[in-house]
């Protein structure tokens, strides 16, 4: 498949933002074709060679349950990691409007904000990197668009990358970045790019789709079409590699011009763009950050209920790749808020984010199989989540 590649350059200037969905997104800019110049080409002339901008077939979808049906077995990629420190994001006042970056231990010591965010400015989505010295993550501010950083694990050397299109191109306008994820190599990052106008009665962005790019910001290439023929029809957001960085599951939210109208699902797509196909079924409303076991064989993620932000109510489950053995790790019904779920390097456990209805959101651990629930985080008045497992250790 031909891919969209474009080159980086200097950062923009700051723009105004737009709310889309569940997420933090963007009014972005529309991207230029293989060898043109930014804003030389329209969006809408691109076209993908393969796949199609829509899937035409459907996985085997099993019906949620909480037990397992039809597993299928996989051989595990790699030997049983370290568990090491885990990542989150933290609201640092009652309004939500500042958030920063932080690492944990799994028993609750060693707690360590990493990031120091302007006021009114949100660090989310962290992601370890494969070697455990590295965080990325996006910033977003008030009236500043999403962009991607790094930050090492000790919080050194924080520094942005991008934006990718030349400042002042009429068609990078507003244009967005966000919700970066390793490759298990560490030599891509998968993010999010939102881009063209936005409507602000629907609250929706004209384009969003799934990109690639090295972690320096160059060699950046589009992997899928879904808006391109259907503006304001949804968000791609929040990839996640396979551990054989084979294939990428994201999470794809449909808008009310969407098909169908506000859903949330999972996607599937290969590190090439081809082989796109939805995972999960979209009366199970999966959304958020996905993530993969370290062996291969199941991908755990969040359902949310339709309704505001932290509406209590859904779910974490696991699917296997291949859309069966749809699995519930939590109760239900519950009039619990759950947030993303990370499995542990190793494989044995999930750490996640849980809140009481109207409560305070916090990090708990649990086994793989959804026993054993422990709280790692205890911080009244701060709402932490996003959690990310990696294998950094604790400084000495």
């Amino acid at each position: 498949m031909t891919r969209t590649q474009l080159s980086r350059t200097t950062p923009a200037t700051a723009r105004t933002r737009t709310r889309a969905g569940a997420g933090l997104l963007l009014a972005g800019a529309l991207l230029t074709g293989c060898g043109a110049q930014p804003g030389e080409i329209p969006l809408s002339e691109i076209r993908a060679e393969s796949p199609s901008p829509s899937p035409t077939a459907e996985p085997a979808v099993a019906t949620a349950t909480p037990a397992v049906v039809g597993a299928v077995a996989a051989t595990p990629t790699a030997p049983p990691a370290r568990n090491g420190l885990i990542a989150g994001r933290v609201f640092l006042d009652p309004d939500r409007l500042t958030s920063a970056i932080f690492t944990v231990a799994p028993d609750g010591t060693t707690r360590q904000q990493l990031t120091q965010p302007p006021a009114q400015s949100r660090d989310d989505h962290p992601a370890w990197s494969p070697d455990g010295t590295t965080l990325a993550f996006d910033r977003a501010g008030t009236d500043s668009s999403g962009r991607i950083w790094t930050i090492g694990s000790d919080g050194h050397n924080a520094h942005q990358i991008g934006p990718l299109c030349e400042p002042g191109a009429l068609d990078c306008t507003n244009e967005e970045e966000t919700t970066p994820a390793w490759s298990p190599d560490g030599k891509q990052l998968a993010f999010t790019r939102a881009w063209g106008s936005a409507d602000p009665a629907a609250n929706q962005i004209q384009y969003s789709d799934l990109y690639v790019m090295s972690p320096d910001g160059s060699s950046a290439q589009r992997l899928t079409f879904l808006t391109n023929d259907k503006p304001y029809s949804g968000i791609v957001t929040n990839p996640a590699w396979s551990p054989d960085g084979k294939q990428l599951v994201f999470s794809y939210q449909t808008s009310a011009t969407g098909q169908p109208a506000n859903g949330s699902t999972l996607y599937l797509v290969n590190a090439d763009g081809t082989g796109l196909r939805r995972l999960t079924p979209w009366e199970l409303r999966a959304g958020d950050r996905a993530n993969w076991s370290p062996d291969g064989t199941r991908i755990v993620f969040t359902t949310h209920p339709a309704g505001p932000d932290y509406t209590p109510g859904g779910g974490i489950y696991t699917v296997h790749p291949d859309g069966t053995a749809v699995e519930a790790l939590t109760p239900a019904p519950s009039d619990t808020y759950y947030g993303v779920a990370s499995y542990s390097p190793d494989g044995t456990s999930i750490a996640f984010a849980q809140a009481p209805a109207g409560g305070n959101t916090e990090l708990y651990t649990m086994h793989a199989d959804g026993s054993n629930i422990t709280r790692v985080t205890d911080t009244p008045g701060r709402w932490e989540s996003r959690p990310n497992w990696g294998t950094a250790q604790p400084q000495s």
